[in-house]
């Protein structure tokens, strides 16, 4: 398979929504602290809605793709060799069940559902649904980036325009590096108008995609926070790399990206947070 097609597509989607209905949101309306459990670190958290998420999702992708191999965050935490499948199988559905687990568990409604289908090591379709809202995000290569309301109503996404780096809003999650790199990094993001984090790459995205945010630097690029996201930034006219230089792809697990508006942009900004300019 090298595409998906709309009837395809709107399954998915169908799929996604109906898994949120029945997993997410009945937990996320009865938050309790006994359904959270921390997996790395006290802040990196798993609730029972990732897990019955996942494993209800992959259920209903397996029925609709016969063969497609299934890779999940929380599977993935279990047996890390999964993440070799990206790579190794034809067809794979990445899967992020709650992106912003630890909004949800906190009550926070900034949390999506994240889907991405790769073929060959490379992404055909990329759709982040927000459960609270009922809306979609959704692309496919050469077909643009849409948001999809919750009456099926689509409008075509657009990135923030380029500009002066002293007008521009970014996410920039200082937490997450080294913290050499952190006292480096926290004075150059002063050269912005504004920089922020909102734990969770599903709304970070919506943010980007929506022309509301012009960057994003990440510190961690697992393949369920952004092999979706990197698509439909790209068909919504953003530029996408690590800051080497290396174009993303869905196999990667380590390296910063960083995602801007355009390449001159990109470059800009990437002077601006690693270089004494």
């Amino acid at each position: 398979m090298n595409e998906i097609s709309d009837a395809l597509l709107k399954t998915l989607m169908a799929d996604m929504r109906a898994v949120a209905k029945a997993e997410i949101l009945p937990r996320f309306e009865a938050v309790a602290s006994s359904s959270m459990r921390a997996k790395t670190a006290p802040d990196d958290v798993v609730t029972d809605a990732d897990i019955s998420a996942e494993h209800a999702l992959g259920g209903l992708l397996a029925e609709r793709l016969p063969g497609i191999v299934v890779v999940g965050e929380e599977a993935v935490s279990e047996d890390r060799s999964i993440l070799e499948r990206i790579g190794a199988a034809e067809l794979v559905a990445v899967i992020d069940p709650v992106d912003g687990t630890w909004n949800f568990a906190h009550g926070v409604p900034t949390f999506g559902s994240m889907l991405a289908v790769v073929a060959n090591g490379r992404t055909i379709a990329g759709i982040i649904h927000y459960p609270v809202m009922g809306d979609f995000l959704v692309a496919r290569p050469g077909q643009g980036a849409w948001h999809v309301s919750v009456d099926g109503v689509m409008n075509r996404l657009a990135v923030a325009g380029p500009g002066p780096i002293s007008d521009m809003h970014g996410f920039v999650p200082l937490h997450m590096f080294e913290p050499q790199l952190q006292a480096e990094m926290a004075p150059r993001v002063l050269r912005f108008s504004r920089t922020t984090t909102w734990r969770c790459s599903a709304w970070e995205y919506r943010m980007l995609t929506t022309g509301a945010m012009s960057f994003c630097l990440n510190a961690g690029i697992m393949p369920w926070d952004h092999a979706a996201g990197v698509l439909i930034h790209a068909e919504a006219g953003g530029y996408a790399a690590l800051v080497n230089g290396k174009p993303y792809r869905p196999t990667m697990t380590e390296g910063f990206l960083l995602t801007a508006p355009n390449k001159q942009s990109w470059e800009e900004i990437r002077r601006a947070l690693f270089e004494d300019v």
